[in-house]
């Protein structure tokens, strides 16, 4: 089994958010290449099987390949999903690396967003805390339909 992946930027201590979350050892620089999010290659799976569960942890590599990242040794699974992160993930040469976006302070909590689906939403609250939080881990791009449809049940 490989050992636990390393970052000098990274430091994995409890989260107000959930559970543990990755903090700022250092400060950060915008831009800076934080920590692979590795894990174990398997096939994509298809929209139509069930038979495979996804993760929280699996991304999308490509057609053909997801990653699922929940494995011991991957330190980048406990960075918490945030409405207005400070990193985003950017897949370079079917790495995925953790990024980030502005300059991030020593002790600061990190934070991506993980970018969910509309389907199932309930399913995902968000505990972020930011002003900008929309109550659920959803991709940015649809926090439009959500709004709608949350003012939809409020009617109700």
């Amino acid at each position: 089994m490989p050992k636990p992946t390393k970052s000098p930027y990274l430091l994995v201590k409890k989260s107000p958010v959930h559970g543990k979350g990755g903090y700022a050892k250092k400060d950060i620089p915008k831009g800076t290449k934080i920590i692979e999010y590795v894990g174990k290659k398997i096939k994509s799976t298809d929209d139509d099987d069930d038979s495979k569960e996804e993760t929280v942890y699996t991304f999308e590599l490509n057609k053909k390949w997801d990653l699922e990242g929940e494995v011991v040794w991957n330190t980048a699974k406990n960075i918490n999903h945030s409405c207005d992160p400070n990193c985003e993930i950017d897949i370079i040469k079917e790495h995925i690396w953790i990024i980030a976006l502005r300059d991030i302070k020593k002790g600061e909590e990190l934070t991506y967003n993980y970018g969910f689906d509309l389907d199932d939403f309930a399913d995902h609250p968000c505990r972020c805390g930011s002003k900008n939080c929309v109550g659920y881990i959803l991709d940015d791009c649809h926090w439009p339909k959500l709004k709608k449809e949350l003012r939809k049940k409020k009617k109700k």
